[in-house]
């Protein structure tokens, strides 16, 4: 297929088109590069690699982009409740307007793949599964945004959304926001973290895990489609307590301290099933363990800090 991925210079973008990109696919990319960062240099040998630089919301370049490609994954977003909360009219115009406007252009033929969060769920309790069945309560804008426009995109043909769990993983575009890849990221630059909220429960999944999961709707999606789907490793329902104890396994003198101030903006403490996900045939493979290894490799090629000396 030729497939439009708009965002595809971020986090998960610069990952997802090598693995589309290997799987026999042609990938054609819009992003504004708001970042800075070439995260998809290692691709343009690659003869079935397109590159835009342009914004998701402008309607003349998505019209002219939609009219070359069967498919299309919408990664484009403001992600994170604190990115979200910091500037509320980019997030609603990112997250939701984008969204309706390549609604509004797109054939009804044509695929979409769409990641959402599993923050959608709100604030649940740590001992209760939630399924794709489980009510929608965002907390944060984040959450709202996401959850909208998963909606309006349910509501037509052709789509297949993946409420993905918290990812870790180490990318061209890497982010130390992401609760495991800060985890260690604290334990090796800093050698301690303050936790709040250290029984809140949270489901995890590999940058790479999701990937595949897109390749396996696009082999899929005759029936697939017109469903949500959670993305998450089965093993990998931690509190952040566990979490972190599982990274000072492999970082001995990483000090942890708990904290009795601070909350999570998501009021995420949840557990995940996956099973509707496994039942279409995917199962999340890559470990937690496997995950953190990764980045204990990663983080010791970052040296100095760009405003430190040490």
């Amino acid at each position: 297929m030729r497939i439009l991925v708009t965002g595809g210079a971020g986090y998960l973008g610069s990952i997802l088109c090598e693995h589309l990109l290997a799987a026999g696919h042609q990938v054609l990319v819009l992003d504004n590069l708001m970042y800075g960062t070439p995260a998809l240099f290692h691709l343009c040998a690659h003869a079935g690699f397109e590159f835009e630089r342009g914004d998701a919301r402008d309607q003349a370049t998505l019209a002219w982009l939609l009219k070359r490609v069967d498919a299309m994954i919408p990664l484009a977003a403001i992600v994170g409740a604190p990115a979200c909360q910091r500037d509320p009219w980019l997030a609603r115009s990112v997250n939701v307007e984008a969204i309706q406007l390549l609604k509004q252009l797109r054939s009804p033929s044509q695929l979409i793949i769409y990641p959402t969060t599993n923050s959608g769920y709100g604030t649940k309790s740590g001992d209760v599964y939630c399924t794709e069945d489980t009510p929608l309560e965002p907390v944060s804008l984040y959450g709202q945004t996401k959850v909208q426009a998963e909606l309006e995109l349910l509501d037509s043909p052709n789509v297949i959304t993946l409420r993905l769990a918290t990812v870790f993983g180490l990318s061209p575009r890497m982010r130390l926001d992401l609760l495991v890849n800060y985890f260690v990221y604290a334990a090796v630059a800093d050698g301690f973290i303050v936790i709040f909220e250290k029984d809140f429960k949270r489901n995890y999944v590999h940058i790479r895990d999701v990937a595949d999961c897109f390749l396996h709707c696009l082999r899929n999606f005759d029936r697939m489609a017109g469903r949500p789907y959670n993305v998450g490793l089965d093993a990998a329902n931690l509190s952040k307590e566990e979490l972190a104890f599982k990274v000072k396994a492999y970082v001995p003198n990483f000090y942890i301290h708990f904290s009795e101030i601070g909350n999570d903006p998501d009021k995420r403490n949840y557990i995940v099933s996956n099973q509707r996900l496994r039942e279409a045939g995917f199962e999340a493979h890559r470990s937690l363990d496997e995950g953190i290894q990764e980045l204990l490799k990663g983080y010791r090629m970052l040296g100095r800090g760009l405003f430190k000396n040490v």
